[in-house]
């Protein structure tokens, strides 16, 4: 088998930890479980052929109450190996109750021969079982090994024509195959520290972000904080206790309640027992965690809200497992992600299933407080995919738009590379408020941190930098100075989003009439028998009477048998290009094609009607800073160098050959 499809099968197996596994474990773990599913899975498939005579043999055996049935056993099954239990795991995929799906499966394996069970203890794979079948992860994870695409049989599938549709795979790529797994998770061990742990100096940028921009508006009362991607619960914590300082230092006295969810089964367990030994038993009585709840298809908090609110959600995360829950993407009806706005009931913030990190946001925004004094302020970590992927119309951009049309959006501060321990890719904290303050109404703040920190000694995973207090400082002050500079710039909520439009040309054909309509079953006839023609004739899909010309608009002036009306063309798809003209242009849509479109193409036209809006912010574009180019007399003092530094060496060559 060709070194592709290893590594294409290697991919595949690797891809199921993500899709099945993700929420349940934290990175480090999944070998746990992936490695000796495939194991299991390659034993299962070698054993099917010779099933039933391995079940005929072990009835004999047993009514010949015969007790060392193992070399009888492996001559059945014609392999080192045997399963004398009645399942294959095929049988097992369709098990609708989990308890028997969990004790069938538990039987499985104790049917496998001493030398698999060797193995199977050596896994320790019967402890992860009944937190797989907790999670309803169990019946996925067999169905995703059984995938008709992944084939670890010996034996090639033949499709229904007799071609081989896939190979079968020998000893050697099946051991080529699960070495390669365990490099992968022994490097992905590397990172598991920083999996779900967000380093101190971020955490304490974001509580200050929260806080001190009104903290002398904090008044004495109780206070509920929430994180809904909690990890351990630093980010609570910390936050807890910036608020009761700055509270204290004031001289108000203030109550904290925390509240948080978190997925993984063993991160909520620490985030718990700490606060258990902290003395706060109220606070680890509101985190909620366990597979069964995730924060997307599972919210443990739906009628809460809260006033402040800080997380680090997953980033390039598949929510796949979290979608199929809820319905599938057409039948989300979540209203935290289906809302109402821009005058659509349905408005919809669901993004690709490939990365939900935004919908954590959406979620927190859900549990904003509209009445209070305070309202509610959000402080959440994301990578730069959320400023700026998704189409106009799409999730990602529809939730920025949602979040920057109802003002909500304070400030973006991009963060130092390298900052977190499991990444080194761009980091940005997210500030959000349903109360700004009057001078920063209608305004969105971008700052650039990247260059404001301390170097570590030693690396920490990928962290090789941190935010020291002069550095937190700088960015408070720069955030409370509201100014233009260097490292601050200040937009109007209008300059982040753009109109989408798709700008039509009309289909033309040759040997056409002129001067009649054409169906919509004579134009798909017509093009395909004579193609299109740009010299040619447009094609007319309408014709009006009466009416007013706009050709802007897709309504042309013609004449037609000696009289004057008004026709629309047919647009023709294969010259269809879109624009996306800023918001803030000057005469609108119609300004922007008359400038930039109609001098080019003439007979192009809009529909604004259909036209679709969307934001996205781009910190490179914003503080891109050129690097100035060297002068010519340095380029040409470089040459000269290089000339006399290679004076003489040709002849030397030629004068050596000959």
């Amino acid at each position: 088998m060709a070194n592709g499809d290893l590594g294409w099968i290697t991919n595949f197996i690797w891809g199921i930890a993500d899709d099945v596994l993700r929420d349940l474990y934290v990175r480090g773990k999944y070998r746990d479980v992936i490695l000796p599913m495939t194991v299991l899975r390659r034993l299962d498939a070698v054993l099917e052929p010779s099933k039933k005579d391995v079940l005929a043999t072990k009835s004999a055996l047993d009514k010949a109450k015969i007790t060392n049935q193992d070399a009888a056993l492996r001559a059945a099954s014609g392999q080192a190996v045997y399963n004398t239990s009645p399942f294959t795991l095929r049988d097992l995929k369709n098990r609708g109750n989990q308890q028997q799906l969990k004790a069938d499966f538990e039987a499985y394996l104790d049917g496998f021969s001493p030398n698999v069970q060797e193995i199977l203890d050596n896994f320790e794979f019967r402890n992860q079982i009944p937190r797989l079948s907790k999670a309803d992860a169990l019946g996925t994870l067999i169905e995703k090994f059984l995938d008709p695409a992944l084939n670890l049989s010996p034996n090639p599938v033949i499709s229904g024509d007799g071609s081989v549709k896939h190979k079968g795979l020998d000893n050697h790529a099946m051991g080529s195959i699960f070495e390669e797994l365990v490099r992968r998770f022994n490097e992905e061990n590397n990172e598991e520290a920083g999996e779900h742990w967000t380093p101190r100096d971020a955490v304490k940028l974001m509580a200050n972000l929260i806080f001190r921009p009104i903290a002398s508006e904090i008044e004495s009362g109780t206070y509920l904080l929430y994180d809904g991607a909690l990890g351990t619960g630093g980010m609570l914590t910390v936050a807890e206790e910036t608020l009761q300082k700055l509270a204290a230092e004031r001289g108000k006295e203030v109550a904290t309640h925390l509240y948080g969810q978190e997925i993984n089964a063993e991160t909520y367990a620490i985030c718990k027992a700490d606060l258990l030994l902290k003395g706060e038993g109220e606070a680890a009585d509101n985190i909620v965690g366990g597979p069964e709840y995730s924060t997307l298809s599972n919210d443990a908090f739906r009628s809460r809200e809260f006033d402040f609110m800080l997380s680090n959600p997953p980033y390039g995360k598949s929510w796949k497992s979290d979608l199929e829950r809820m319905g599938g993407k057409s039948g989300i009806k979540d209203p935290r992600f289906v809302i109402e706005h821009a005058g659509d009931p349905e408005y919809s913030l669901v993004t690709r299933s490939s990365d939900g990190q935004m919908l954590f946001l959406a979620n927190m925004l859900s549990k904003i407080k509209p009445m209070t004094k305070l309202g509610s302020r959000i402080a959440e970590v994301h990578n730069g995919s959320s400023l700026f992927t998704g189409d106009a119309g799409q999730g990602e951009s529809n939730i920025r738009r949602w979040i920057i049309e109802n003002d909500w959006l304070e400030a973006i501060v991009a963060l130092p590379l390298n900052m977190f321990y499991n990444t080194g890719i761009a980091t940005y904290v997210w500030l959000l408020t349903n109360r700004k303050a009057a001078h920063r109404r209608g305004k969105v703040q971008l700052i650039d941190a990247t260059q404001w920190f301390k170097p570590l000694r030693k690396n920490l995973g990928k962290k090789n930098c941190e935010l020291s207090e002069d550095d937190i400082e700088r960015v408070m002050r720069t955030l409370a100075e509201f100014k233009e500079s260097e490292q601050s710039k200040i937009f109007d909520n209008a300059a982040l989003g753009y109109w989408k439009v798709s700008v039509e040309r009309p289909l033309r054909i040759k040997g056409i009439d002129p001067g009649r309509a054409y169906s919509p079953k004579e134009i798909k006839e017509i093009k395909t028998s004579r193609g299109s023609d740009p010299t040619a004739s447009p094609v007319i899909r309408k014709i009006h009477k009466g009416g007013v010309a706009d050709p802007l608009h897709g309504l042309f002036d013609a004449t037609i048998k000696g009289k004057r009306c008004v026709v629309e063309y047919e647009p023709d798809s294969d010259l269809r290009d879109s624009e996306q003209i800023p918001l803030t242009e000057d005469g609108g849509i119609g300004a922007f094609i008359k400038r930039e479109v109609l001098p080019y193409s003439p007979d192009a036209w809009v529909d604004e009607e259909v036209a679709k809006i969307g934001y996205e912010i781009s910190f490179n574009r914003h503080f891109y800073k050129p690097q100035p180019l060297r002068s010519l007399e340095d380029i040409r003092a470089d040459i000269v160098a290089l000339e006399r530094e290679t004076e003489g060496l040709l002849e030397e060559i030629l004068g050596a050959s000959l």
